[in-house]
């Protein structure tokens, strides 16, 4: 019997790690409640997998499974950079001109603050995210120069704040540091850095080439909601989002990133080098005070009770989250092959948060005296924000207004929760969920009020401004929907001749009906492209205003300047101000 119980614990401590029955059915639960296909993960301890690879099929997930992990390829990509770095092969503060003397940003900072690698690295560049056409296009291919998402006419590389004073995340960015290890290495960034970077690391299982289940079956198909599949496709701006990998490997780059940066006892990455990352520096947040957003390739987060470096990334048809605790020398990682709009992914990071069992937060920061908020009170608009082209959506639906009563302040976003802020000193402020300061205010080297918290900056605006784009938009949208019935009373009746000034109007804003039934049946990973509806969606946006300027002409002639002179006019400022801030006509490739 003694001899039994030997064999039987040797058979047990050989069970493989990916085992984990203690995460396994929570984890298959928690995809259910979610409408999720798939999973794997890893806690180092620990790897596995629940759920399904293809919805399809139905074929399980197992934990070799190999999947995409979208932008976690950004802390790859910078870490191959501060590979180059060790090398002494470049350095983080090169402007980038001076590698890719082909690249002329437009920067009105230039002459004392150009764009550096550092910049890059740290989403600190100014430049814009992307553009539709850069992820939503078919045209891209595996082997496109990395150039072509910078084609010239189209402002991409426009930089919109000064370079390292503020966080706007910019896949562009990351792409252009593709480009830069390609002039500094002579060969294409994908074979660089399998070979030079995930060889060493032992990653034998990863790779940065594209990679589409058509050609491997170890590849987890991805979805979107209700199981729909979707393959894997190129992208214009691949080093921003195109890795393949594993669980295991994520494991063994997880204890590399928060070890000694040595590699088989030689060193290979600086160690101080890899301390710096996700612990952002030089940026107007982090001389506030602010220990809390992104640097060379990690983020710093603080959410469900815990403070880690982590990097997230969705592609298509994948969701995935790496997370280190280098403290504790713990971290997790998991891909669920599910891009949802609807499903809470923020319960999966609870989950595996609370599944390492880290060291209870240090007690709570006690609030400092009552900050004088009256100043900071109002309206804030994202400064910068993440698209350009969005620029005017983000004004109207994604602008935080700060409140404040007795006790405290409130952040109270157009869009979502309110937030209770708790002044915590020198212009900090702290959410009750947070072990840090998760806000700051202070005054720009500019005079403007910001608020900010690490990774998004906002700048305080006149009220009435904001109203009155409100007030623009809203007398527009009616304008449009009077003409557009009345038009259809009027033809319904047979009362509209073509000498009625509300004839060109009323054809002007149906025809924007004409693109729906071509843009439905087109496949949604070709809404960047040049495709019928695209240009017919473009034609008729373009001739808006134009039948917009015959109906009001035509009311004028005729001193007919009864509503539906006030609906004309009232529709037509807003072509004009959508054109104004870029969106008319409305060009989905550009």
């Amino acid at each position: 019997m003694k001899n039994l119980f030997i064999l039987c614990a040797l058979l047990l401590g050989a069970l493989p790690a990916h085992a984990a029955p203690s995460l396994s059915q929570p984890i298959a639960e928690l995809l259910r409640e979610e409408g999720l296909d798939g999973v794997v993960w890893t806690t180092l301890d620990a790897t596995g997998a629940a759920g399904v690879s293809h919805a399809r099929t139905g074929a399980p997930m197992h934990p070799g499974q190999r999947v995409h992990v979208g932008s976690i390829a950004k802390t790859l990509v910078a870490v191959g950079i501060l590979r180059l770095a060790s090398e002494r092969r470049l350095a983080l503060d090169t402007p980038v001109s001076a590698i890719l003397p082909g690249i002329r940003f437009d920067n009105p900072w230039e002459a004392a603050d150009p764009v550096r690698l550092r910049h890059l690295l740290d989403h600190t560049s100014g430049l814009d995210d992307v553009r539709f056409w850069h992820v939503f296009s078919e045209r891209a291919r595996a082997d496109t120069p990395l150039a072509e998402a910078f084609p010239p006419g189209q402002g991409l590389l426009r930089v919109r704040c000064r370079p390292g004073s503020r966080t706007s995340y910019s896949n562009l960015g990351y792409t252009l540091l593709g480009m830069v290890i390609e002039a500094v290495t002579g060969q294409r960034y994908e074979r660089y850095l399998d070979t030079g970077l995930l060889l060493p690391l032992n990653l034998r299982d990863s790779t940065f080439a594209f990679v589409s289940q058509h050609d491997d079956k170890r590849l987890a198909m991805g979805h979107f909601e209700e199981g729909v599949p979707q393959a894997a496709m190129a992208s214009f701006v691949r080093p921003a989002g195109q890795f393949t990998t594993t669980a295991a490997d994520m494991g063994r780059l997880a204890r590399f990133l928060m070890g000694d940066g040595k590699v088989d006892g030689r060193d290979f990455i600086d160690p101080a080098l890899l301390r710096q990352m996700g612990e952002p520096a030089g940026t107007e947040a982090a001389r506030a005070g602010l220990a809390v957003g992104y640097a060379l390739g990690l983020r710093k987060l603080d959410r469900h009770g815990a403070v880690a470096r982590c990097h997230g990334g969705n592609g298509v048809g994948f969701r995935a989250l790496l997370c280190l605790f280098p403290e504790t020398q713990q971290a997790f990682f998991y891909a669920i092959n599910t891009d949802s709009e609807t499903a809470n992914y923020q319960r999966i990071d609870a989950f595996f948060t609370r599944a390492l069992a880290l060291p209870p937060p240090p007690p709570a920061r006690p609030a400092s005296p009552a900050l004088d908020a009256g100043p900071w009170l109002g309206v804030y608009v994202p400064s910068p924000n993440r698209f350009g082209t969005m620029l005017l959506a983000d004004t109207l639906f994604s602008f935080v207004r700060l409140t404040g009563d007795d006790g405290g302040l409130q952040l109270r976003p157009f869009q979502g929760k309110t937030v209770a802020l708790a002044p915590v000193g020198s212009g900090l402020l702290q959410a009750p969920d947070k072990l840090l300061p998760s806000h700051a205010l202070f005054a720009s080297a500019a005079g403007d009020r910001i608020l900010t918290n690490g990774t998004q900056t906002y700048e305080q605006v006149p009220l009435a401004r904001l109203l009155a784009l409100w007030a623009s938009v809203a007398a527009g949208v009616l304008g449009l929907a009077f003409l557009l019935v009345g038009g259809g009373v009027r033809l319904a009746a047979r009362r509209l001749s073509r000498h009625d000034p509300l004839l060109a109007p009323f054809a002007g804003i149906a025809a924007l009906l004409l693109p729906l039934p071509l843009l439905y049946r087109q496949p949604s990973m070709q809404l960047g492209d040049v495709t019928a509806a695209s240009v017919l969606l473009a034609i008729v946006t373009a001739l808006l205003p134009v039948a917009l300027c015959i109906g009001l002409g035509l009311s004028m002639r005729r001193r007919r300047l009864g509503a539906d002179a006030l609906a004309m006019a009232a529709a037509l400022q807003l072509t004009v101000l959508l054109a104004v801030w870029g969106l008319l006509p409305l060009r989905l490739w550009a």
